[in-house]
């Protein structure tokens, strides 16, 4: 199998397990959002914003690390599992002793048991590592799915029981934390690595030395898109956050389907590649136009589509999320820039660039932050969304030198999608002025959607379009061949 079957390949079948997973989390969500309201989820909000930064440090970056070594041993993975074991538990007494006063701090005292609670995700995160190193590096995207969907079918039954027998926020803390569990301990006994027991220091800081760069970059991202909502939860009203957190949550998931899909996969492939400059740039081009076919119509639909969407599916209580959910699409929808940017630069071994890159995006998004804070939610919600565009212009500024592919060149690679999705969303928009019920709006404008995306494809000639349908079938042809 060439190079781009094989990135194919395993997207397909990490798009499924992610899409399967999101979907069902997001039907999950809406019974859990119509049941609780916007307060819980705002609540729920800030502590999961305090264990996603505290995740990364779990991580420590050696993940990354262990895909981008060419020929990792199990002394390698060995040696950070035990380190990241025994971190992540240092992280999480951390935690459990200062939970009181984060809890005063946000003036919230039911804080303290659900952050040393939801803390244990921490804990779980050195275990998940890598586990989802050695997958990925050895191209074994099948076991996520079966991980992914029980741990999503357990978590979601679980979390929809105990909010009808009255547990409340306590639902929302079992749906994240069950997820993870079942998901790290089906993956456990679905792959064959084990830890042995063995460690080199030697071999752990070189790791770091490649590591380290990526954790402080992946620490200032994720420090980043989870201090809104610290910064909202202490400022603004918990409903506030609710709204804001839901609008960005929707399309939020729907990308990280496609967008956890193609890092994934990927950053491996790359990296078995990265003394050669010309497959780099033809992969990470295909990445790039492949993923935007995908993401663009999606989020130009769901923006199109959103408050239909939102009152019928949650009521009215929840459509001052839609402003937010919108401007979320459209943040979404040039992920794939990113990723694809940034796995090239990683597969390289350049993370020295990847850390600068991240430094000079989070001082522009940062000033950013701090202008728009006190105009309100939807002002700063807007600033990430300036950011997000500048943002695309710094992570291809390097693969300009690096892969001789520059941003102008890249942005004409999916132009043709660009154009093609804001069409479909123009005419799913207008479907809203026949003033029909809004579950009858949606059918028409998602059959409308759809067809208008598909035949624009055919007739402009999209490849994407065709290298997908191609890659499916022979995909489905392997299968019923074996």
């Amino acid at each position: 199998m060439g190079n781009g079957s094989k990135v194919a390949s395993n997207f397909l079948w990490r798009f499924f397990e992610r899409f399967g997973a999101q979907m069902l989390n997001i039907v999950v969500g809406i019974i859990l959002a119509r049941k609780l309201g916007p307060g819980p989820s705002g609540q729920i909000a800030v502590v999961l914003a305090v264990i996603n930064i505290l995740k990364v440090f779990a991580d420590s970056g050696m993940a990354n690390a262990l895909i981008q070594k060419k020929d990792p041993d199990d002394l390698d993975f060995s040696s950070v599992f035990f380190f990241n074991l025994v971190f992540s538990l240092l992280l999480y007494l951390g935690l459990f002793f200062s939970a009181p006063a984060i809890a005063r701090f946000y003036h919230e005292d039911s804080y303290v048991a659900i952050l040393r609670v939801l803390g244990i995700l921490v804990v779980i995160s050195g275990l998940y590592n890598v586990q989802l190193a050695y997958v990925s590096k050895t191209m074994q995207f099948k076991r996520f799915f079966f991980a992914t969907l029980g741990g999503t079918v357990f978590s979601g039954a679980l979390s929809i029981a105990m909010v009808y027998l009255g547990f409340g926020i306590w639902s929302l803390v079992a749906l994240q934390l069950s997820n993870f569990a079942v998901n790290t301990l089906i993956l456990w006994f679905t792959v064959n690595w084990r830890p042995k027991m063995m460690f080199s220091a030697l071999r752990l800081r070189k790791l770091l030395s490649f590591g380290w760069k990526l954790l402080a970059a992946s620490f200032l991202d994720t420090l980043y898109l989870q201090i809104y909502s610290l910064v909202i939860g202490r400022r603004y009203p918990k409903e506030e956050l609710g709204q804001f957190d839901k609008g960005r949550n929707w399309p939020d998931q729907i990308t990280t389907s496609i967008n956890a899909s193609l890092d994934s996969v990927l950053l491996p492939v790359l990296s078995a590649e990265q003394d050669n400059v010309h497959t780099l740039r033809e992969m990470t081009r295909r990445a790039i136009k492949t993923s935007s076919f995908i993401m663009m119509p999606m989020m130009a639909g769901l923006a199109a589509c959103a408050t239909p969407l939102v009152r019928l599916l949650l009521k009215e209580q929840w459509l001052p999320c839609v402003p937010y959910m919108q401007i979320f699409c459209a943040i979404y929808a040039f992920y794939p820039l990113h990723t694809a940017n940034l796995n090239a630069i990683k597969a390289m071994g350049r993370s020295d660039i990847f850390l600068k890159l991240e430094v000079v995006k989070k001082i522009l998004e940062t000033s950013v932050l701090l202008i728009t804070l006190r105009y309100g939610v939807l002002a700063m919600a807007l600033g990430q969304l300036f950011c997000d565009i500048l943002a695309q212009l710094i992570n291809a500024w390097p693969n300009k030198k690096l892969l001789n592919y520059p941003y102008w060149t890249q942005l004409k690679d999916l132009m043709p999608c660009l154009l093609l999705s804001l069409a479909m969303a123009g005419c799913v928009l207008a479907v809203q002025l026949l003033g029909l019920h809004d579950l009858l709006t949606l059918v028409i404008q998602i059959l409308l959607g759809v067809v208008i995306y598909v035949l624009g494809a055919k007739l402009l000639k999209l490849d994407s379009f065709d290298y997908i349908l191609n890659m499916v079938k022979t995909i489905l042809q392997r299968r019923k061949a074996g």
